[in-house]
């Protein structure tokens, strides 16, 4: 199964549905203690009773495409566009289909109310507790959270980070620009969703599948979308549906999700 896959069976299945609202977020963040600011810029797309949502990277996509896109078919928004746009409107589409909070597969994990750096390391920690860290793996982490490399190792895990942007972790760990150059030195893999949104999924999932490494999604971006390749090169996923938990201080939820059975392919 690839993402076109998806998209077809998408545009078989969403009739006139429309995309309610389309709408692009830009905020920084900045940890206490961190020297590293991240911004992110996100699109999001409203359908029926869910949001989808997808960042992207400078120039990929102008704020006065909300404008052009809110109120149109969901059809149209699927088949033609910057990819994150496809990919949030997929996103919404999966979601609406199937909440999270609906599928009997998921496993419920509440981020405690608090400040951005509790509530941080409790999501990394969430998402690293997804994938199974034996002393001394080798674990490559394909875009930089500096607190999830902080939970892999605090798990006994050596972190093979991997970015576009980051050249450093916080800690002055050399960061790797090319995904081939850590995938194949590790023994499992754990990718952000924004990998969906970029264009590098599927190489990615094509080289997990080829060294036979599992293969972990931790996502804000694409939730939905990550979470149908669950057992088709996926072994899991940290699902966390728009609104993230940086743009709240109360307790918010994210859903991990583990392949079952012999499905994984």
């Amino acid at each position: 199964m690839t993402l076109d896959d998806l998209f077809r069976d998408a545009l078989d299945q969403v009739g006139d549905t429309v995309a309610t609202s389309v709408f692009w977020l830009h905020h920084g963040t900045r940890l206490a203690g961190s020297g590293t600011t991240y911004l992110n810029q996100y699109v999001a797309v409203r359908v029926g009773g869910a949001f989808g949502a997808c960042a992207f990277e400078d120039g990929q996509i102008a704020p006065d495409l909300c404008r052009e896109a809110s109120g149109a078919r969901l059809a149209e928004l699927l088949a033609d566009g910057p990819l994150p746009l496809r990919i949030a409107a997929l996103d919404a589409y999966l979601g609406h289909s199937s909440p999270h909070r609906d599928d009997p597969r998921a496993e419920p994990v509440t981020l405690p109310a608090g400040t951005p750096e509790q509530r941080a390391a409790a999501r990394d920690a969430a998402v690293a507790g997804l994938a199974p860290v034996a002393e001394g793996a080798k674990i490559a982490l394909i875009g930089v959270v500096n607190p999830l490399v902080a939970a892999i190792r605090e798990r006994g895990g050596e972190c093979l980070p991997c970015d576009l942007n980051l050249r450093t972790t916080r800690w002055g760990d050399p960061v790797a620009e090319s995904m081939a150059e850590v995938v194949d030195a590790a023994d499992a893999v754990v990718a952000t969703g924004m990998t969906l949104g970029n264009g590098t999924f599927d190489e990615l999932l094509e080289r997990c599948r080829k060294r036979g490494i599992p293969l972990y999604v931790y996502a804000q971006s694409a939730s939905a979308v990550a979470r149908a390749f669950l057992g088709h090169g996926v072994a899991g996923v940290s699902a966390e549906p728009f609104p993230f938990s940086q743009f709240s201080a109360d307790a918010t939820t994210l859903y991990r999700y583990r392949a079952t059975g012999s499905g994984q392919a």
